[in-house]
């Protein structure tokens, strides 16, 4: 096993009507002047983002809205949340929504709390030393921002999609009602579902050798997620199958299925974003449609892995060969996403690149073929662009 630091100080608030306790939790964290972050009319026409101003306003905390984060959250709106908070002098921010109304959420606090361009943390050019406080009601059980150390932001200009991780954004509390995520679409549902499972599924396909029970937390949690995935696409008012993937959402991605390894491979991810920042595709999606491509690309380096996986996860008999146990769970976990109506290649997400485009696809992955992605195998721009083409 690696060695590991595990931090994760995020209070989790778990249940039914636990929104009403919002103000009280802001109340908690001293704050003065608050920015309530969010979506799309959803919260509202639920009437959710009332019942958040009334429990705020019977706990005295003052505070300011702005809403229109998009999927893919947008650099332009973090820099007018950043103009805002700076002119009604904002102390905390408040994220009412998914993964991406919290990441837009953590950008505003990073370009509060430094001076300078808040593009250039996610450009790798400069380094954060701070971020507003921020807390999240989460409404969308999938990219486990609620309680991870990271965000992603699209910049429009070129539409480029950068993640961006530090201690400093972990939310001091993340406040979860399964009942909150009972209007959200088939599709969106699911998609979280492979969202979730693939924040799990990259740190447990890794090169080191790893801990018994951290393998034991990973293959558990991806089993229930992909039971209770299918019980909610037939049964979406389901509030035990609602709390399940809403929990694992956040188990999977606060640093607990990483422990004692080697932190992952993350290449799925790379190649998601740069479809995310070119055509918009949701996240989930994008990440079932890419996955198979790059696991038949790289598991001949470490088949016992994969095999394990195989088994464990998807419960596919073990041959005794590696390679061959290897290649039929990657199968299987493509027939689960085909059985949750998630696609297994680009053309399942309604795009159809040309090979130019592709190949615009992968230098930007590459940064212009000046790094590597992955660690199962390191890839370069040229087998990323390989991917990308085994997925079309």
């Amino acid at each position: 096993m690696e060695n590991f630091n595990y931090y994760a100080p995020t209070k989790v608030v778990f249940g039914k009507n636990t929104e009403f306790q919002t103000g009280e939790l802001v109340r908690e964290c001293g704050c003065r002047k608050v920015l309530v972050h969010y979506g799309s009319g959803s919260v509202k026409k639920s009437g959710l983002l009332d019942r958040i101003f009334a429990a705020l306003d019977k706990a005295g905390i003052e505070y300011v809205a702005l809403g229109g984060v998009v999927p893919n959250p947008r650099l332009s709106l973090v820099y007018e949340g950043i103009t805002l908070c700076n002119r009604e002098s904002v102390d905390f921010i408040l994220a009412v929504g998914g993964g991406s109304v919290i990441d837009s959420a953590k950008a505003i606090g990073y370009g509060v709390a430094n001076e300078g361009d808040v593009w250039d943390f996610y450009a790798r050019k400069r380094t954060a030393q701070g971020c507003l406080p921020l807390g999240v009601v989460l409404t969308i059980a999938a990219a486990g921002s609620e309680m991870s150390d990271s965000s992603v932001i699209t910049n429009e200009e070129g539409w480029i999609k950068r993640g961006y991780s530090s201690n400093y954004v972990r939310p001091k509390f993340a406040v979860m009602n399964p009942d909150l995520t009972m209007t959200l679409p088939a599709y969106q549902t699911e998609s979280g579902c492979v969202d979730i499972m693939m924040h799990t599924m990259e740190r447990y396909l890794n090169q080191a050798d790893n801990m018994e029970l951290t393998d034991g937390i990973s293959e558990a949690l991806l089993r229930t997620v992909m039971k209770n995935a299918k019980i909610l696409l037939d049964d979406p008012q389901n509030y035990e199958a609602r709390a399940e993937v809403m929990w694992a959402g956040s188990l999977s991605h606060n640093g607990l299925t990483g422990c004692g390894t080697d932190g992952g491979d993350w290449a799925s991810h790379q190649l998601e974003h740069e479809l995310g920042g070119m055509y918009d595709v949701a996240h989930g999606a994008g990440l079932a449609a890419v996955w198979g491509s790059w696991a038949r690309y790289v598991m001949d380096a470490r088949p016992g892995r994969f095999a394990r996986f195989a088994v464990q996860v998807l419960g596919v008999e073990d041959t005794g060969d590696a390679i061959k146990t290897a290649k039929k769970g990657i199968a299987a976990m493509e027939e689960f996403y085909r059985s949750i109506r998630m696609p297994v290649n680009l053309r399942g997400l309604g795009i159809e690149p040309s090979e130019e485009e592709i190949k615009e696809l992968a230098r930007k992955c590459s940064f212009d073929g000046t790094r590597t992605i992955g660690c199962v195998k390191k890839l370069d721009q040229e087998d990323i662009f390989r991917i990308y083409m085994h997925a079309r």
